[in-house]
């Protein structure tokens, strides 16, 4: 899948998701992550051995390579102005590489769908929502 050129600039001037993950018994886990967009994959991990033990990566070396994460921000809250991008994916790892936080064990995660909402900047009123509905 791709992102417009206006999505890929908003996902790398914001480096922080939160990432949801499944256990094998179906407990959904959310948690902040610090992530980096290469032009095709999405990598969440860090450096140390200690990365291997967290709920998000046991989750997806059980298998569970089904995730989704959201980048958002709060432009204003008066007028209220939220934009930002929910992703569905893909992950799977670990893999070795040198990311943005260093050298480390990182999750890679294949875009498979999207939904992004404001990345105008616009004040939300009541005829936004309809309007302004994005899908990939």
């Amino acid at each position: 899948m791709a992102f417009t050129a206006e999505e890929v600039a908003y996902l790398q001037s914001h480096p922080l998701a939160r990432l949801a993950t499944r256990s094998s018994e179906g407990q959904p886990d959310v948690v902040p992550v610090a992530l980096e967009l290469d032009g095709t994959y999405f990598w969440i991990g860090g450096s140390g051995a200690s990365v291997l033990e967290t709920r998000k990566f046991r989750n997806v070396l059980a298998g569970n390579a089904e995730v989704a994460f959201v980048v958002d921000d709060m432009v204003s809250f008066n007028p209220f102005i939220a934009r930002g991008i929910r992703v569905y994916g893909r992950a799977e790892g670990p893999i070795e590489r040198a990311g943005m936080t260093g050298p480390g064990h990182f999750i890679r995660i294949t875009p498979t769908v999207s939904w992004s909402w404001n990345m105008e900047g616009e004040p939300v009123g009541e005829t936004w929502y309809e309007s302004h509905r994005v899908v990939h």
